[in-house]
């Protein structure tokens, strides 16, 4: 429908998320692009992916995140704040995240550790991120509660 070619290939996944991309990552040739999107969210959508792409030819990376609406506090493992954060300057990061192939092959290729997400790995090497919107409704579903909700927005995008 948006003119993107099917899934062509599976692959197993592996301990980690961060394994699982670079399983996928060694089957992949002759792509000029990776959109790397997580399973556990289920209500992405095509523009958000066109998004992505759009935004990431500016650095060759970027990634799909909303702003952070609710005030964000520090605290150590006593519990006591520590230090409340800047809300304007806060992103929650999602997927996709999309990179130009050579950049995510490369971060990959000199890993040395754990990493929460991909764009992680590119900004090790010093390559610069693009922040692109996100969707409010493009949850992670990793609670029952987020299932709920899920079931909610999946009712409201149906219509």
């Amino acid at each position: 429908q948006q003119g993107w070619s099917k899934v062509s290939d599976v692959c197993t996944g592996g301990r980690r998320r961060q394994d699982s991309v670079a399983a996928g990552l060694k089957r992949l040739s002759n792509c000029g692009w990776a959109v790397i999107h997580d399973g556990a969210r289920p209500l992405v959508t095509a523009d958000l992916i066109s998004c992505g792409l759009e935004a990431a030819k500016e650095t060759g990376a970027a990634v799909a995140a909303v702003p952070i609406t609710d005030t964000i506090k520090v605290a150590g493992d006593d519990r006591f704040v520590q230090q409340t954060l800047l809300r304007r300057n806060l992103w929650a990061v999602q997927t996709p995240q999309v990179f130009r192939f050579d950049i995510i092959a490369e971060a990959y290729r000199q890993t040395k550790g754990e990493a929460t997400d991909d764009a992680s790995l590119i900004e090790q090497l010093g390559y610069r991120v693009k922040i692109y919107m996100g969707s409010y409704d493009n949850i992670k579903i990793t609670t029952p509660d987020d299932l709920a909700l899920a079931e909610v927005l999946w009712q409201k995008y149906e219509q």
